[in-house]
């Protein structure tokens, strides 16, 4: 699962005013769900200026975040994205467990550029070419143990 969050969307709003504010959401939406269609990502729900989307594949997942990152970072807006792999429930209108509580909490510790990912995620997308750096071991609100958190090297990313 992929979820990106807009970094200091409540400021921008303010800022630019809300017709200006909802024509960039509207293009960060489009910018998204483009990338979402390449990597064959599954959009589950937008909430306000974030999404939450499913992958058949975790390198596919850390592989859209970069490239959604990158996309809105050409209109001016910033993410912050949280990757993790885990079992899901699919219902009616989306989806539920414990796996997406854990995709929320890694990206709440992200700021503006960071794309975070699970250990989990980051075993799954070995050999795919990304480069993790040690985020540290982190209590996940929620979750019943210590997760260790790696931040995807945008240096070797690029």
């Amino acid at each position: 699962m992929l979820m990106t969050d807009i970094a200091g969307s409540t400021d921008r709003a303010s800022a630019v005013g809300d017709a200006v504010w909802d024509q960039l959401l509207d293009r960060h939406n489009a910018l998204v769900r483009e990338v979402l269609e390449r990597y064959r990502g599954t959009e589950i729900d937008t909430a306000g200026d974030g999404f939450l989307a499913m992958f058949d594949g975790a390198a596919r997942a850390v592989q859209s975040a970069l490239e959604i990152r990158a996309a809105v970072g050409e209109i001016g807006l910033d993410i912050r994205a949280g990757v993790h792999t885990g079992e899901v429930e699919v219902v009616p209108g989306g989806i539920r467990g414990l796996a997406v509580h854990e995709t929320a909490r890694i990206m709440a510790l992200g700021k503006a550029g960071d794309i975070l990912v699970s250990g989990t995620t980051r075993e799954l997308s070995a050999g795919a070419g990304f480069t993790f750096v040690d985020h540290g071991v982190h209590q996940l609100k929620g979750i019943p143990a210590p997760r260790r958190i790696f931040l995807l090297d945008s240096a070797a990313a690029a």
